[in-house]
């Protein structure tokens, strides 16, 4: 891991992206509220990966969607997006007042994002899976018009069960998609329930090694060495696709939660959600990590 760097500039950002994190979860509770349910913990173990992506990492034109050089995001692990949707409204891709009716009739805010309705999605989702295949066809399209974005993907761990992920890997080694980034949230959890239980995933920087992937490994809530890993990763657009595993924790900020795999879908009601929101106010607490 490398060791976050400890200016007061860099100080400043941390502060920034760890608020930003704090609302990406506090958004969900009450997007999920209103929807009657939600993905809360899918969400909570992205929070500071969307935090950095969007506040520091990536680049974009909010008022210009479609901008032709705009980095690409894929949300391969859809099912997140209520903890997207709210980062999109922040940084002005469309008015946050849009998300009062998430989820209701006529709302162009589903469970799963649709690239055509809404601003700043990229990729409509749905089955998993699919994302990384999505991500591999932008990469080789930006190589093919000349263009300098890159292309971020962002699995879940239980993703990789899917042979798809892996045959769009084998691809990305193969044509040296340099401008390609796959995030890996390795929360260590899917719907099935813990994913080595599933079926075994490690070691995924082997794994994606053996397809010609550079590899790296990071504490997925640790803003500071988040950032510090995107700023190293190398922009050669002929080298090797870059790979980032991020250790999470499904459910992270709140203790009912993590490594429950009863909260992969759930709804808070009454002094639970009360309570739910006033843990996420108080900030995280010391990390309690299942290897």
């Amino acid at each position: 891991m490398i060791p976050p760097k400890q200016t007061p500039e860099c100080e400043s950002v941390r502060t920034r992206l760890e608020d930003r994190a704090k609302f990406v979860r506090l958004e969900t509770v009450r997007l999920s509220r209103i929807a009657g349910a939600g993905h809360y913990t899918s969400s909570f173990s992205a929070a500071e990966l969307f935090a950095a992506l969007y506040y520091s990492v990536m680049n974009y034109l909010a008022a210009e969607p479609k901008w032709a050089d705009r980095d690409r995001f894929v949300l391969s692990k859809g099912h997140a997006a209520i903890g997207l949707y709210p980062v999109l409204a922040d940084v002005g891709f469309f008015p946050e007042s849009a998300l009062d009716d998430y989820t209701r009739l006529g709302s162009p805010f589903g469970d799963h994002p649709d690239m055509k309705k809404i601003p700043g999605i990229d990729f409509s989702s749905g089955s998993l899976g699919h994302g990384l295949s999505i991500a591999v066809g932008m990469a080789l399209a930006g190589r093919v018009g000349a263009r300098p974005y890159r292309t971020f993907c962002m699995l879940g761990d239980g993703e990789l069960h899917e042979g798809q992920v892996w045959e769009a890997a084998n691809a990305a080694g193969h044509y040296r998609l340099g401008k390609l980034v796959a995030i890996v949230d390795r929360n260590r959890l899917c719907i099935d329930g813990f994913t080595d239980d599933v079926m075994s995933v490690e070691p995924i920087e082997d794994r994606f090694a053996a397809f010609g992937w550079q590899a790296h490994r990071v504490d997925g809530h640790d803003v500071g060495a988040l950032l510090d890993l995107f700023d190293a990763l190398p922009d050669d657009p002929d080298g090797p696709p870059q790979v980032i595993v991020a250790d999470t924790v499904k459910g992270r900020g709140v203790k009912l939660m993590e490594y429950n795999p009863d909260w992969h879908v759930g709804n808070l009601v009454g002094t639970d959600y009360d309570d739910v929101i006033a843990e996420l106010q108080a900030g995280l607490r010391p990390l309690e990590v299942v290897k």
